[in-house]
């Protein structure tokens, strides 16, 4: 596991300096139909929870899972965890469904990437349409092999809903910084109050 402060410093949730990536080599963009990536898998009785649906954490890591192939793939290289954002469980998925993890590069900074994720359910032995049963928003930074930053290839949107993606990416970068700022800025002033969490 990467250690958290490297990570931490390597995402839009930190924003770097300019010149913290002033001697990483520029890359040529990619289009977003180069890394995406759909990862498929059946539930079973090993996955459920107390209730007997498949247990959240389950979908989590199948959505890191294939957060984490897109990021890579798009990078060229190791891509690291750094957030994840507004997962949502929208239905509750059972024994016996078909799930799929689509995944795709929405936005990218200088060495970090959102990847944006729709889970579907379907029915193993039936030909009905999938169902969307969650949704989710990770941000990964690209490393290299001594942990440290590298520069990530632009994301080149393709269609009109690759370059709405986009713009909504953009926006959640920006509530992102606020919020990391006006948290900080809330933990100082209680520091220099003296008041101790």
């Amino acid at each position: 596991m990467w250690p958290r402060h490297k990570v931490g410093a390597m995402t839009d949730q930190a924003p770097a300096t300019e010149s913290d990536t002033s001697d990483i080599p520029e890359v040529p963009g990619k289009p977003t139909s180069a890394s995406r990536t759909t990862l498929s898998h059946i539930m079973t009785h090993n996955d459920t929870n107390l209730l007997g649906t498949v247990h959240g954490g389950v979908i989590m890591k199948l959505v890191d899972d294939a957060a984490g192939a897109v990021a890579g793939r798009h990078s060229g290289g190791p891509a690291v965890t750094a957030s994840m954002d507004e997962m949502a469980f929208l239905e509750p998925v059972r024994v016996g469904d078909l799930v799929h993890v689509k995944a795709q590069v929405n936005w990218t900074g200088r060495t970090s990437m959102e990847v944006g994720v729709r889970v579907l359910a379907e029915r193993w032995n039936e030909s009905t349409p999938p169902t969307q049963v969650g949704s989710a928003y990770l941000v990964f930074a690209a490393v290299d092999a001594d942990g440290k930053p590298r520069r990530v290839p632009p994301v080149l949107p393709e269609t009109e809903k690759d370059r709405r993606r986009y713009q909504e990416a953009q926006i959640r970068r920006t509530h992102r910084l606020a919020r990391r700022r006006a948290i900080m800025e809330l933990r100082e002033k209680r520091a220099a109050e003296g008041l101790d969490d």
